[in-house]
């Protein structure tokens, strides 16, 4: 028996394995697993911890500013358009199209609760490793599928860049073009009024000579090939993606403010042929602390929900109208939950153990909600899910084997840790 067969022999003995499953074991393959048709994925990304309790699964009122404090949602509820399902009434626009969004009520994870490794698990799927820098489900899909047009990259971050969101052992191939600017694009990409085409094609010929002497797969080659692709992007054809002004002004404030332009440019890289879009809220932290609800931060939290569900629900319709909804798989992130009870300030602290992810779109099957937490959303009681299941469906969506091997040399690396698609949202 050869080393990999033992090895995937072993993996299946092992059974339902752990987030800390050891990256030596290759993954069994699954046959059956179920393929979505999705071909883009925009990955929202809510930096610091979103409270499902106030958004997506609301359960009684409490009260932050009586003595002694009532623990409970900080916001009444509202129905949604799929029955038995309610959102908190500052998600109303998105309560209209719960039929078309999924939210993950069940995801959990043992993680401690601090922001660098909950944001690094939810991006990779994985445990922080001393041995080895796992890539994030962005760098995965990349590598997976490349770009729908060679024109434009695989991989694309409007945000700020971190390890967390990087290729890892996959290396610079599945990384990403970012920026956090809308409306210039990416830093450094846009060409001096005084180089012009032919110009920049002389500098490129001037190159070529030194590339033909630097050894193949050397970091040399490496980052010259990363130096063509930069030059290649930096023309007019790429760049032209990022004129908002293009799109017709009532889109424009349909989308609403800064975070809302962010979704209307990932809407147009979509068109344009990227796989994969990551989507940072709240760059500027509106409500004074971002989604990290602590202290005073809470008693704005409305600000930011009310911005999330404007700009979702006008993604979500501009999608559809453009015939591009079910072909676009929108997920929202966020690194864990918070707890009904508040702290002495009147904020929220930190939970691993019961929160919500979103999917919407995408061709799956929605029901507004999925799974069911107790009646202060602290404990899940009925359809738990991991963080390998929600990458894990992700990747289905998009038709990629999750329980396929990566390689990080020749050490072979299942692609999600055991992550299983949830069945029900492809039926």
């Amino acid at each position: 028996m050869n080393r990999r067969n033992f090895l995937k022999q072993g993996a299946f003995a092992a059974g339902g394995a752990s987030l800390g499953l050891s990256p030596l074991h290759a993954s069994p393959s699954v046959i059956n697993f179920p393929k979505g048709k999705a071909e883009h994925c925009i990955f929202i990304w809510l930096g610091g911890g979103m409270a499902q309790i106030d958004t997506f699964d609301p359960k009684r009122k409490g009260n932050s500013k009586a003595k002694p404090q009532v623990a409970g949602s900080e916001y009444d509820s509202i129905e949604t358009v799929v029955p038995g399902v309610r959102y908190c009434q500052h998600l109303s626009r998105s309560a209209k199209i719960a039929d078309r969004i999924t939210a993950v009520r069940t995801v959990n994870h043992h993680v401690i609760d601090e922001h660098a490794f909950a944001t690094n698990l939810v991006h990779t799927g994985r445990l922080i490793s001393g041995s080895v820098t796992y890539p994030s489900i962005g760098s995965i899909v990349a590598h997976e599928l490349g770009a729908v047009n060679p024109a434009v990259p695989a991989y694309m971050l409007i945000g700020y860049p971190n390890v967390s969101r990087g290729p890892g052992f996959l290396g610079a191939k599945a990384g990403y073009v970012y920026l956090t600017d809308t409306e210039s694009g990416p830093a450094g990409f846009s060409r001096p009024e005084d180089v012009d085409p032919t110009r920049a094609a002389r500098r490129e010929s001037l190159l070529e000579p030194l590339a033909g002497q630097i050894e193949k797969d050397s970091l040399p080659s490496i980052y010259l090939e990363n130096q063509r692709e930069a030059l290649r992007l930096a023309g007019p054809d790429f760049m032209q993606h990022f004129e908002l002004a293009k799109e017709p002004a009532d889109l424009r404030n349909l989308y609403g403010g800064e975070f809302g332009q962010r979704c209307l440019l990932a809407r147009r890289l979509v068109q344009s042929g990227v796989r994969f879009i990551e989507v940072s809220h709240n760059l500027n932290f509106i409500n004074g602390t971002g989604w990290d609800t602590h202290n005073e931060g809470q008693q704005n939290q409305h600000v930011l929900i009310q911005e999330l569900d404007i700009a979702l629900s006008a993604l979500v319709t501009d999608l559809e109208n453009k015939g591009m909804l079910d072909k676009t798989l929108i997920a929202i992130g966020t690194e864990f939950g918070r707890p009904a009870a508040y702290d002495g300030r009147g904020g929220r602290g930190h939970q691993g153990t019961a929160f919500s992810l979103v999917l919407a779109g995408g061709g799956l099957k929605h029901t507004g909600a999925y799974g069911e937490t107790d009646e202060l959303s602290k404990n899940i009681l009925d359809k738990p899910v991991s963080i390998p299941d929600f990458h894990a469906t992700i990747h289905a969506a998009m038709g990629i084997n999750p329980r396929k091997d990566l390689y990080d040399g020749s050490r072979p690396v299942p692609l999600t840790d055991q992550g299983t698609p949830i069945a029900s949202m492809f039926a």
